[in-house]
């Protein structure tokens, strides 16, 4: 609960505010019964009628007060809930870009967009209602008690009986109504999730015509969706009708003792209908609590799922030893290096390798061998289980990530571009990146000339995904995007499966010259796209084995010459 406490020291002072004005609201209104039971009392019972219009003006300007006050705590629970809502999505939002992959990788991509969304709209709801009605219905109902008791001792027996019981109904709507409510999140997580791979991949779904499948486990989830929530609404509507079952009980013995009372000349008309007053007030404050308890049962389980993804540690982006204007020379060592995403199964296993500066470094090998693996461990997108990795002779785990990852550009084997013009794509490169450097890696990229063929050239826009891209342009988009960064590292992840041979080898070509004095590490499926590297990793289940060049390997490597053969046969090799 760490993280509260700084929302409660910015929001303290309003906070205090807003209680000063429930406190001030909830006074006039418990002013208000007894100001009646004197009208009546005094002035009807006497025939006073200046008794009753002074003590009239008196109880409206104690009902404009109240109003005064009420307007005052809407206006700052309002604003404040807001702010906290707006500050926590950010935070929350932050956090999620600042997590390690392992860490993301253990919350479902689902249940993070309702954290973001719907968790914190609980939690923003509960602050709204504690500055507003929360506060007022024990302040009321506390008050209004007293102000019953002392009024008439004799019916304040009754409530000695009905306030007790239904302390109890609340504490068990809490205790049944908390587990329930998990269940109903974890649901729309769920829910959520079905959407999201639906419309992902709405074009497989269609190509294989699995509509009705879809349509039947959307169906499923989304009815049992529903069948949690109203099981736990279900369960909390019961307590609502059983409290004000109680405090009705409760006014039918005020008014039968009442009646004996007035019959035998003991009570006053007025105070009896100030106490039915008091106790509806009373009510009013349980039933309150009640509704309030419903929201505080649902956003702690909020705050719970909120907690998570706060409580874990985030990557730090301090520059640990790096200066800002150091330059690195690209010289990568592997040494004796493990990686498991599970911490059960290794998926690289004692990898060691050296890769010199200005070299590009092939890496090959069958499907999970862990091609990917051991690239995503150079920016520290994972940490490697054992051994270290070294930039320059560094240990990269004491260069800050985000240090590491401004001289690297890395182009992933699914090409990502995001909503807005090609233009602002890639300046995802280099946010400062001028016309000429766009289109010199452009044309590097094999991307300029189908750029400039539609009719907005650089402005025109991308749908989500790149939907209106084909595979190929996507993916020469997004090498493009990689080299306006001019990093001392590039990294392309079997990044031109979709280009085809005549255009892979443009960009090889043009690609030699622009690597010369970086390092480039190129994964790759076909053997054409790595053949001419300084230096060819085979990866084959998680270990290495093989390292040269393309004709040492064909001698020596049986994995490789196996793909070799496999793919431009015996002659070829």
């Amino acid at each position: 609960m760490r993280y509260w406490e700084s929302y409660w020291r910015k929001y303290r002072i309003k906070f205090t505010g807003a209680v000063v004005f429930v406190i001030l609201e909830a006074l006039c209104d418990l002013l208000q019964p007894t100001i009646m039971a004197s009208i009546i009392d005094i002035g009807v019972a006497e025939r006073n009628i200046d008794y009753v219009l002074y003590m009239g003006g008196v109880m409206l300007l104690v009902t404009a007060v109240g109003a005064l006050a009420a307007t005052a705590r809407n206006i700052i629970s309002s604003t404040v809930s807001q702010q906290v809502g707006t500050e926590l999505r950010s935070q929350v939002y932050e956090k999620i870009q600042s997590l390690p992959f392992a860490a993301v990788d253990k919350f479902d991509r689902a249940g993070l967009v309702t954290r973001l969304t719907n968790d914190v709209t609980q939690i923003q709801s509960l602050v709204n209602g504690m500055m507003r009605i929360s506060l007022k219905a024990p302040i009321l109902g506390i008050g209004a008690l007293i102000m019953a008791v002392s009024l008439n001792p004799r019916l304040g027996s009754v409530l000695v009986v009905v306030v007790p019981v239904v302390g109890v109904l609340i504490f068990i709507n809490m205790r049944v109504g908390y587990p329930r409510f998990l269940q109903v999140q974890a649901a729309l997580d769920q829910l959520n999730r079905t959407v999201r791979e639906a419309i992902a991949g709405v074009r497989v779904v269609r190509a294989f015509n699995g509509f009705v499948y879809e349509q039947t486990k959307f169906r499923d989830v989304n009815v049992g969706f529903q069948d949690r929530s109203v099981a736990a609404m279900r369960t909390m509507t019961v307590f609502g009708p059983s409290i004000a079952l109680t405090m009705n009980l409760g006014i039918v013995a005020v008014l039968w003792l009442g009646g004996n009372g007035v019959h035998n000349g003991q009570m006053q008309v007025g105070h009896i209908i100030a106490f039915i007053n008091y106790m509806t007030q009373i009510l009013f404050a349980l039933v309150i609590v009640s509704l309030v308890f419903n929201v505080f049962v649902r956003a702690r389980v909020s705050v719970q799922r909120i907690g998570e993804v706060l409580a874990v540690e985030g990557v730090p982006d301090e520059r640990i030893n790096v200066e800002d204007d150091c330059c690195f020379q690209g010289r990568i060592d592997f040494e004796r290096v493990s990686f498991a995403y599970d911490k059960s199964k290794l998926v690289l296993d004692n990898i060691s390798l050296t890769c010199l500066p200005g070299e590009t470094i092939g890496i090959i090998g069958p499907t999970g061998a862990g091609k990917s693996s051991l690239v995503q461990l150079i920016p520290r997108m994972y940490e490697p289980t054992a051994g270290k990795i070294k930039l320059d002779g560094q240990d990269i785990s004491r260069i800050s990530p985000w240090r590491l990852r401004e001289k690297m550009a890395i182009v992933p084997q699914k090409a990502l571009l995001f909503s807005g013009s090609i233009r602002d794509n890639l300046h995802w490169g280099k946010a400062e990146a001028t016309q000429e450097e766009i289109e010199e890696a452009a044309r590097i990229a094999q991307a300029h000339d189908f750029i400039m063929e539609f009719p907005e050239g650089y402005e025109t826009r991308i749908g989500q995904g790149g939907v209106n891209l084909s595979g190929g342009q996507k993916q020469r988009l997004a090498i493009a995007r990689a080299l306006v960064r001019k990093p001392d590292i590039l990294i392309l992840d079997d990044s031109t499966s979709a280009v085809d041979l005549e255009t892979e080898a443009r960009m090889k070509q043009a690609l030699q010259a622009y690597t010369a004095e970086l390092t480039c590490f190129i994964i790759a499926q076909r053997i054409t796209s790595v053949v001419d590297a300084d230096m060819i990793v085979v990866l084959d289940g998680g270990r290495l084995v093989g390292a040269g060049r393309h004709e040492e390997l064909v001698a020596s490597c049986a994995v490789y010459r196996e793909i070799c053969q496999s793919q431009l046969g015996k002659e070829g090799c």
